[in-house]
């Protein structure tokens, strides 16, 4: 039997505090920042199999600010979130992805970037041809993968 995790009310205000630090308001694009409440439910509606490791990264940030970090005066904050991305490991990098995940998912900043509000298949998106010879290294070691039934 799991436990299922959720964020405390005050881990859900460090988590909107990280966020606007991670990704802040945009007036030159006029795109939210990622503290924003449409991104915020996104967040907590997604985080399924990485709440654990943001749990961890939030109750971290709380310890090295020696207190909730949204109640930490935000010019105060920029230091804490240093040590934070020095000592955060896993946690911090999990955190950083699922906010950047869910910030790049927002119809707003797709429209801002200038990209097609649309699911990417089934029309997909193109990407310029690269240099396949950059493969050559790993069909040199011929199978040591294992091959497709």
């Amino acid at each position: 039997m799991s436990e299922q995790l959720t964020l405390t009310p005050r881990q859900r205000q460090d988590l909107r505090a990280i966020a606007a630090m991670i990704i802040p308001p945009s007036e030159e694009y006029r795109v939210p920042g990622a503290d924003d409440d449409i991104i915020q439910a996104d967040i907590i509606a997604t985080l399924g199999r990485d709440t654990k490791q943001v749990v961890t990264a939030l109750d971290h940030l709380a310890r090295l600010a020696g207190m909730p970090l949204a109640d930490l005066e935000p010019a105060a904050r920029d230091g804490v979130a240093q040590q934070f991305r020095i000592s955060g490991g896993v946690a911090a990098a999990t955190l950083v992805r699922v906010v950047l995940q869910c910030y790049y998912r927002d119809d707003r900043v797709l429209g801002s970037l200038g990209l097609e509000l649309r699911a990417p298949f089934p029309k997909g998106h193109v990407l310029p041809d690269g240099d396949w010879t950059l493969l050559d290294p790993v069909k040199a070691r011929g199978g040591s993968l294992r091959r497709a039934p």
